[in-house]
């Protein structure tokens, strides 16, 4: 089993220094990986990030995120990146990492995503040039998701590909989110990506008033990690190696809550 933990939305500023470090502490018992799904910050200041870096340093697994919007709010979040690389988070971007868990390779490919809609009620590279701007700007995280998806099998052979993103990639996830806003939470094109090149589990954050569970039309799991709807330091996701995400039955991943 791979232990998966993650957690989305902890939005860190020099007030809340400390706060999930105990929790993070006992991820050596608990987990293989800790996934942070972005918006590490508040408004993405190079302070703040340093506040993230100091809660994450020396914890006894590795850590794998991605940024959010909060994460650009003060353009800086080529700093941001910095800042945590500094202390060996591994940031993501249209990019993809490999770690070993007791001999089996784990790929995990990243991207922060952006908004657009989903199925029929999405928006289209039609229009004015921000209309379109918009879009293709969305179309390009996910066909970087989804180069690093594949390339993590077919170049890295791992046996356990996991998907992070920040905006969603399912409108399952969103429910309890006003409907109005959705196209603001995710696209269905991350969802399309995620299918076409195959994943075991999707995890992302950004939908506070969202749900935990959802699953992507290609039978690909998907949890919102965002910590307002875990209620939580993380949440830890047990993932078989021996069979693919898509034929677990129910009760065969399990989803531990730390408090």
């Amino acid at each position: 089993m791979i232990r998966v933990a993650a957690v989305g939305d902890i939005h860190l500023s020099p007030d809340g220094a400390g706060t999930l470090r105990p929790a993070w502490d006992t991820l050596g018992e608990r987990a293989d990986m800790l996934l942070l799904a972005g918006d590490l910050t508040r408004h993405g200041t190079v302070e703040e990030a340093r506040v993230v870096a100091r809660e994450v340093a020396g914890l006894p697994v590795p850590v794998v995120a991605v940024l959010g919007n909060h994460d650009y709010q003060s353009d800086r979040q080529d700093d941001v990146t910095a800042v945590l690389e500094e202390v060996g988070v591994i940031v993501l971007e249209g990019s993809g990492t490999v770690l070993s868990v007791n001999g089996i390779r784990v790929g995990i490919a990243g991207t922060k995503g952006f908004g657009g809609g989903f199925a029929g009620r999405s928006g289209g590279e039609f229009g004015e040039p921000e209309m379109k701007a918009f879009i293709r700007y969305t179309r390009r995280c996910a066909e970087g998701l989804a180069a690093s998806l594949r390339a993590l099998k077919e170049a890295d052979g791992c046996a356990v590909r996991i998907a992070l993103t920040h905006f969603s990639p399912v409108p399952d996830t969103l429910a309890g989110e006003p409907l109005e806003i959705y196209p603001f939470l995710g696209s269905y094109l991350l969802a399309e990506a995620v299918d076409d090149a195959g994943a075991d589990l999707a995890v992302h954050g950004h939908a506070h008033l969202g749900t935990e569970h959802g699953m992507t039309s290609g039978g690909v799991r998907v949890r919102n990690v965002a910590q307002p709807v875990l209620g939580s330091a993380f949440a830890v996701y047990h993932l078989p190696v021996h069979v693919p995400a898509t034929s677990l039955v129910a009760g065969q991943e399990e989803a531990i809550v730390v408090r």
